[in-house]
């Protein structure tokens, strides 16, 4: 809101009532960008965000992932910042949690 004090203090002021009613709908448009900005872009960033972090911490083993990589995987071994994949018989990567993007059995049935 400082930044919107200071857009209004150096609008000119002259007394009539048509500069005061012009600046109010001026400030409702704005505030109206806002919230559309809120409820189309941030809100459901910040759903998806939550979605996927719940999803990483509940990783168990023997769950099928995808990588930001594109590494497909299944859980072996969980820790607290890091997950091991296998992702051959006997080969196992360790990867960051944050890199597990989501869940990869539901595409493995389909092949």
């Amino acid at each position: 809101m400082n930044t919107l004090s200071m857009i209004l203090a150096m609008t000119p002021q002259q007394g009539g009532s048509g500069q005061q009613s012009g600046q109010m709908m001026s400030l409702v448009f704005l505030v109206l960008i806002i919230v559309i900005f809120y409820l189309f872009m941030i809100r459901p960033q910040m759903k998806k965000q939550k979605e996927l972090s719940k999803y990483r911490s509940s990783l168990q083993k023997g769950d099928r992932v995808v990588t930001t990589g594109g590494i497909y995987g299944k859980v072996n071994d969980v820790k607290d910042n890091t997950v091991t994949l296998e992702i051959a018989p006997n080969i196992h990567i360790k990867v960051d949690k944050s890199a597990i993007l989501k869940d990869a059995s539901d595409l493995s049935q389909q092949r």
